[in-house]
C-alpha cells in the first residue's frame, strides 16, 4: 500500500472532498509558482468534480489543462474525454483557450496524434519530465489506469511521455500518458468508486506484484480518494 487512505462514506462526499482539495492545491501552487498544470482523468466520478469546480472562484488564467488519456474519437463524439470536460467545466468558466490542451485526435493516424501531443507537452514543460502539479487518475475494474490496460504495449514504454495504445478489449486505439510521465507528478490522486472496483483495488493494494495484469500497481499515489463501497 502506498499513501494511506480513509474511505469516504459515499461518492458525493468523495467528490466534494476532491473538489475542495483541488481548489486548495491550485491556490497554494499558484501563490508559490504562478501557474498550475493538471492532467485530467475521464469517467463519471471526475466529471462531477469538474462540474463542482465550475462553481468555484479559481485563478482560471493560471491553470493549464491537459488530458492523461483519450479515446480515438473526434472531439465532439459522446465518448470523448475532452468533450466531457468541455461540457462540465471549460464552457462554464473563463478559461483561456491557450490554457486548454486537448489531444489532437487523428482517427486514421493515432501514432501521429500521440507524437504531436508529446511534442506539445515537451514544449510546455521544457524539462526532462512533465512535472505535473497534479495528476488525476481513475481505475477500472480490470485495474487499468489512464489508458494503460493489462497486457498492452504501453506498459513497457519508458522513453516516451505519451503514446497510442492498442487495446484488444475494445478493438481500438487509445491515447495515454506513460508510466514515467505519470510518475513525474508532484501530486498523484487516485479517485476510485463503486463495488465493481473492489476486487481490482484489493489486488492493487495487497495482491502479488503483477503490473502487467494490474497496471495501477505501478503508480505510487500521494493521495487516495476511495468510496467505502469500493473497499468493503
Amino acid at each position: 500500500m502506498n499513501a494511506p487512505f480513509e474511505p469516504f462514506p459515499d461518492v458525493p462526499t468523495l467528490q466534494q472532498a476532491v473538489t475542495d482539495a483541488f481548489c486548495d492545491l491550485v491556490n497554494e501552487t499558484v501563490a508559490q509558482r504562478g501557474t498550475f498544470n493538471v492532467s485530467l482523468s475521464g469517467g463519471s466520478t471526475p466529471k462531477r468534480v469538474y462540474e463542482l469546480l465550475s462553481q468555484r472562484n479559481l485563478p482560471w488564467d493560471a491553470i493549464h489543462w491537459f488530458w492523461g488519456d483519450e479515446r480515438n474519437v473526434p472531439p465532439d463524439h459522446p465518448d470523448s474525454n475532452f468533450r466531457m470536460v468541455k461540457t462540465a467545466l471549460l464552457d462554464q468558466v473563463p478559461i483561456p483557450q491557450a490554457n486548454q490542451h486537448p489531444v489532437p485526435v487523428n482517427v486514421d493516424d493515432p501514432d501521429d496524434a500521440a507524437r504531436q501531443y508529446e511534442q506539445t507537452l515537451r514544449e510546455h514543460f521544457q524539462t526532462g519530465s512533465p512535472e505535473w502539479d497534479l495528476v488525476l487518475l481513475g481505475m477500472g475494474d480490470d485495474a487499468h489506469t489512464a489508458s494503460l490496460f493489462p497486457g498492452t504495449d504501453a506498459l513497457s514504454v519508458r522513453d516516451r511521455w505519451f503514446v497510442q495504445n492498442w487495446v484488444p478489449k475494445f478493438d481500438a486505439f487509445r491515447y495515454t500518458l506513460t508510466y514515467p510521465a505519470i510518475e513525474s507528478g508532484r501530486n498523484i490522486w487516485f479517485l476510485i468508486t463503486g463495488q465493481a472496483k473492489r476486487d481490482a483495488l484489493q489486488q492493487v493494494l495487497q495482491g502479488p506484484a503483477d503490473a502487467d495484469r494490474y497496471p495501477s500497481q505501478k503508480i505510487k499515489p500521494t493521495r487516495w480518494f476511495v468510496s467505502a463501497d469500493a473497499c468493503q
